[in-house]
Order: structure tokens, then C-alpha cells, then sequence
């Protein structure tokens, strides 16, 4: 197959499967129930998947170590989250740690 069919094949399915997912949700709603363990085990699923994402992208660059700027940067926007800062500030406050960083020699 050509590359770019394969992209679009991909995307397709991927496009398809998040829709029927999200139509699965109330569809279902009425007819599944779950006990509060289960909630809260799926809720926690949920963030600590997210955060595992959110931690290997911060920490990793393909199969090596990203070095101290990134994590240091991804921190400094994290604290400023926790202080309710608005999002454009996290961001500036993290891209600005971690390029003053590496300006500085800091990997």
C-alpha cells in the first residue's frame, strides 16, 4: 500500500472508533450500571494514563533522556496550573524555563 493511503485508512479508523465511543456513552448510560468502586477505579485510570503521557513526554526524547530544561520547564508550568494562573501564562512560564535554561548551558 502507498504510504499516504495508510495514513488515511488510519485516520479513518480512528476517526470512526471515537465516535462510536462517544456514542456509546449515552447510549449506554441508562443501561450499564456500575458500582462507585468501579467509578472511581475508571476515574483514576483515566488521570493516571493521562499523567503517564504527560510524564514520558517531559522526561523522554525518543529513547534517551531529555535533560534537566524540559522536566524543569514542564514543573515550572505545572506549579503556575496549581496556582490557577490563566493557560497562557503556564505556558509562557514554562517555555521560558526551559529555553532560559538551555541558554544558560543547562541540557
Amino acid at each position: 500500500m502507498n504510504p499516504a493511503l495508510d495514513l488515511a485508512v488510519g485516520v479513518s479508523i480512528l476517526i470512526v472508533g471515537t465516535y462510536l465511543i462517544r456514542l456509546a456513552g449515552p447510549a449506554l448510560r441508562s443501561r450499564l450500571t456500575v458500582s462507585p468502586i468501579t467509578e472511581r477505579i475508571l476515574d483514576r485510570a483515566a488521570i493516571t494514563l493521562l499523567v503517564g503521557v504527560a510524564l514520558t513526554g517531559a522526561l523522554f526524547v525518543g529513547d534517551d533522556l531529555s535533560g534537566w530544561a524540559r522536566p524543569a520547564g514542564v514543573s515550572v508550568g505545572v506549579i503556575a496550573a496549581l496556582a490557577k494562573a490563566p493557560l497562557a501564562v503556564v505556558v509562557i512560564l514554562a517555555a521560558a524555563t526551559a529555553a532560559g535554561l538551555r541558554a544558560l548551558g543547562v541540557a
